[in-house]
C-alpha cells in the first residue's frame, strides 16, 4: 500500500474549521513564499500565515488528531509532523507538477499529506494528482478525509475551474525512511492486530509483536 486515505475530522470539527477560515480578516499570503525554487515556478495558491492564531490553534489540534489514529501511526511510524499549513485555491489557481523538498527547515519529508476541508461539491477541478512509474491517480476526497502518500512521488493540484478549495497540508518525518520497509512493517502490524482481535493473546502472537518491535529497532533511525 503506497498511500492511505481515512476520515480524520468529524462533522462538528469540519463545520468549525470552515467557519473560522471564512473570516475575511485572515492573513492569507502567496503560497510561493514557502515553496522551493522549482516548485515556486508552478505554485499558484494562497496559504494562511503559519504564525497566525488560527493556523497555530487548529494546526496543533489536527496534528493531535493524526497522532491519535492507530492506523495512521502504523502506516507512517511518525517521528515528527511538520511544515503544516492551511492553503486556499480559487478559480484559476493550480499547483503544477513538482516534488517536495527532501529536507526542510522543519524536518525531513518522508510522507506528504492533504486533509480536505470543504466539500468536493463546492468546487470544480482541484484534484490532487499523484504520479507513479506506471500511472497517475487523481484524488478529490470528502470533507475531513486525509490522504497520506510518499513525498518521493511527483504530484500536482489541477486548476480550480470554479469555487474554492480549502485544505490542510503537511509532511511527516518517519522513523523508517524506506517506503518498502514501512509497508512490510505496516502489513505485519495490521496482521498481528487482526489476529489479536479475532483470537486474543497467544504465545505465537507475542512472538510476532516481538519480531515487529525488534525489526523497528533495526530499521528505524
Amino acid at each position: 500500500m503506497n498511500y492511505l486515505t481515512r476520515q480524520l475530522l468529524n462533522h462538528k470539527e469540519i463545520k468549525l474549521l470552515k467557519t473560522e477560515l471564512d473570516n475575511e480578516d485572515l492573513p492569507w499570503e502567496d503560497g510561493k513564499k514557502t515553496a522551493g525554487d522549482h516548485a515556486a515556478k508552478v505554485k499558484n495558491n494562497l496559504q494562511l500565515k503559519k504564525d497566525s492564531v488560527i493556523a497555530r490553534k487548529y494546526g496543533d489540534l489536527i496534528i493531535k488528531k493524526i497522532l491519535n489514529e492507530t492506523l495512521i501511526k502504523s502506516f507512517v511510524i511518525p517521528k515528527k509532523i511538520h511544515g503544516t499549513m492551511f492553503t486556499k485555491s480559487t478559480k484559476g489557481m493550480k499547483y503544477g507538477c513538482h516534488i517536495d523538498n527532501p529536507y526542510m527547515a522543519s524536518g525531513r519529508a518522508d510522507l506528504s499529506f492533504t486533509i480536505f476541508i470543504n466539500s468536493k461539491d463546492e468546487y470544480e477541478g482541484g484534484e490532487l494528482c499523484i504520479e507513479k512509474l506506471d500511472k497517475e491517480e487523481d484524488f478529490k476526497l470528502n470533507s475531513g478525509e486525509i490522504i497520506i502518500y510518499p513525498s518521493t512521488y511527483l504530484h500536482s493540484v489541477k486548476e480550480i475551474m470554479n469555487g474554492e478549495r480549502l485544505v490542510f497540508v503537511g509532511w511527516i518525518e518517519s522513523y523508517v525512511k524506506s517506503i518498502e520497509q514501512r509497508e512490510y512493517l505496516f502489513d505485519l502490524d495490521a496482521s498481528a492486530r487482526s489476529l489479536l482481535a479475532k483470537h486474543g493473546r497467544s504465545e505465537e502472537l507475542d512472538l510476532i509483536f516481538k519480531s515487529y518491535s525488534n525489526l523497528l529497532r533495526i530499521l528505524g533511525d
